[in-house]
C-alpha cells in the first residue's frame, strides 16, 4: 500500500539563491536528465486486528526529463517497478523484476503535479512543495498534496483512490554527510522534515453495492518523513519515512499498513546508445568471449551469454560460465545503472518446468554477481521467462542452444 516514494522527482535539478542566511529552494528542470530512485518498505499488514503478513516492498523509479516550458515547469517520462518480499520469500537472495507503470507529468517550480488521472503512479504527489521565499533553520511552512492509491488488486476501482492532506514543513538543520551516489565522499545537507496525517471519507461508489464489491470509505493515518536535501546540487539525496496507514471498508473490514522506508537517488547514463553498444562490443571482442553478445533494448543494453552452460538439471553454474560472467562483470561495473538479469530456456519439458528452470538459472547468475561485488541486493532484479521468448527455432539442437540463454541489461529505464 505505501508502495511508492512520496515525492518522486524532487530529485530533479534544483536552483538555490542564497541570502546572508536563507536559501530559496527552486525545482528547476533540465531536459535531458535521468535519475533514478530506489525506496526499501518494510511494512506490517493487518487485517481485523490481526497479523497478516511482513513485507519488504522495493519501488524503483527511472526518471527521464525530455522537455522543459516557459514557466520552468518540466515533463517528465517515468518508469515505475515495485516488486515485494512477503514473509515466506524471504530466504530469496534476489528480487524479483516486478510490475511496471508507465507515467507522464508536468512538474513546476514549486513541486505541484499536473497529471492525468490515466495514471496510477506515483503514489504521494506535491510532496515537497517548495515556498515560494527564501527559507532558513527553524523556518516552517505548509502546503496541500495528496496520495494516490491503486487499489485494482484490491477493490473494484478504473482509475486512482485520492486522499487529500495538508503537509507541514521544517527546516531543521545542516548535516554533512555521504551522498547516496558515492561520487563525493562529504557533502552538506540541508535537512527537512515533512509531516502530514490522513483522515478521509470516501463517497461510495453508486454502482458499488450493484456489484457486491468492497471499497474504502475512510482512510486515516500519518506520515513523518526526513528529507537530507543536497543544495548545491540541487535534489533530495535520500530520506526515511515511517508511517501508518488504516482503511475500513464499506464491508465493515479494518487493513492497517505499518511500517518504515528508506529511498535514495542516483544519476545515470543512458546506455542504449550506438556509442556504448559499440564500446561494449569492443571490450567483448577483446575478452574473446564465446556465444555472448550486445544489442540495445527497450530497457536499456543486453548482454546475452548463449548456451549457457550450468550443471546437468540443476541451476548451478559450471566454472567455465563463472569465468565468463567474471569477465563480464568488468563491464558493467563502469556503469551505475542497475542490472536486471533475464533467463530463458529451450523449449523442452513442460511450461511450469522450463518456467521454473528460467527464474532459477537467472537467480544464479545474479547471485553470482551479488558474490562478486558488483552489485548489492537492491540493485540487480531477476526475471524467468521459460522458453516464451525464443530467438531461435527449437526444431533442433543448434537452435536449442541459442534459446538456452541468460540476458543481462544495464537498466536505462
Amino acid at each position: 500500500m505505501k508502495k511508492l516514494l512520496f515525492f518522486f522527482l524532487s530529485f530533479i535539478n534544483i536552483a538555490a539563491v542564497f541570502s546572508a542566511d536563507s536559501s530559496l529552494l527552486q525545482f528547476k528542470f533540465k531536459a535531458g536528465d535521468n535519475y533514478r530512485i530506489l525506496s526499501t518498505v518494510s511494512e506490517d499488514v493487518r487485517l481485523n486486528g490481526r497479523m497478516n503478513h511482513h513485507a519488504e516492498i522495493i519501488n524503483r523509479v527511472a526518471v527521464n526529463i525530455t522537455k522543459v516550458g516557459e514557466d520552468g515547469r518540466g515533463w517528465h517520462e517515468a518508469t515505475f517497478m515495485t516488486t515485494e518480499n512477503s514473509t515466506e520469500s524471504f530466504t530469496r537472495r534476489s528480487l524479483t523484476y516486478g510490475d511496471e507503470y508507465e507515467s507522464k507529468f508536468w512538474r513546476n517550480s514549486q513541486g505541484v503535479y499536473d497529471i492525468a488521472n490515466q495514471y496510477f503512479m506515483p503514489v504521494v504527489r506535491d510532496v515537497p512543495t517548495l515556498p515560494e521565499t527564501p527559507v532558513k533553520i527553524g523556518d516552517t511552512w505548509t502546503a496541500s498534496g495528496h496520495e494516490a492509491h491503486d487499489l485494482r488488486k484490491t477493490f473494484v476501482s478504473d482509475r486512482p483512490f485520492i486522499v487529500p492532506f495538508t503537509a507541514q514543513y521544517e527546516y531543521l538543520r545542516d548535516e554533512e554527510g555521504k551522498s547516496s551516489d558515492n561520487k563525493q565522499t562529504k557533502k552538506t545537507f540541508q535537512v527537512l522534515s515533512a509531516k502530514y496525517t490522513l483522515f478521509f471519507e470516501s463517497p461510495i461508489p453508486e454502482d458499488l453495492a450493484e456489484v457486491n464489491s468492497d471499497f474504502p470509505v475512510t482512510t486515516m493515518g500519518y506520515s513523518n518523513q526526513t528529507i537530507w536535501w543536497d543544495n548545491e546540487k540541487g535534489q533530495i539525496d535520500h530520506y526515511t519515512e515511517d508511517f501508518r496507514i488504516v482503511l475500513e471498508t464499506y464491508l465493515g473490514n479494518q487493513i492497517d499498513f505499518t511500517g518504515t522506508a528508506h529511498a535514495e537517488v542516483t544519476e545515470f547514463d543512458r546506455t542504449g546508445t550506438e556509442k556504448v553498444l559499440k564500446e561494449v562490443r569492443e571490450k567483448i571482442d577483446q575478452m574473446a568471449l564465446e556465444n555472448v553478445s550486445v544489442t540495445k533494448s527497450d530497457k536499456g543494453l543486453t548482454i546475452s551469454v548463449e548456451n549457457i552452460q550450468f550443471e546437468p538439471d540443476s541451476a548451478e553454474l559450471m566454472a567455465s560460465e563463472k569465468d565468463k560472467i567474471k569477465k563480464i562483470a568488468e563491464i558493467v561495473q563502469n556503469f551505475p545503472n542497475d542490472l536486471l538479469v533475464t533467463g530463458h530456456t529451450a523449449k523442452v519439458g513442460t511450461e511450469e518446468s522450463c518456467q521454473k528452470l528460467s527464474e532459477e538459472r537467472a537467480d544464479s547468475v545474479a547471485n553470482y554477481m551479488m558474490d562478486l561485488n558488483v552489485r548489492d541486493k537492491y540493485h540487480i532484479f531477476t526475471q524467468g521467462f521459460g522458453a516464451k521468448l525464443p530467438i531461435a527455432t527449437n526444431s533442433n539442437e543448434k537452435g536449442r542452444s541459442k534459446n538456452r540463454r541468460v540476458e543481462i541489461t544495464i537498466l536505462d529505464k
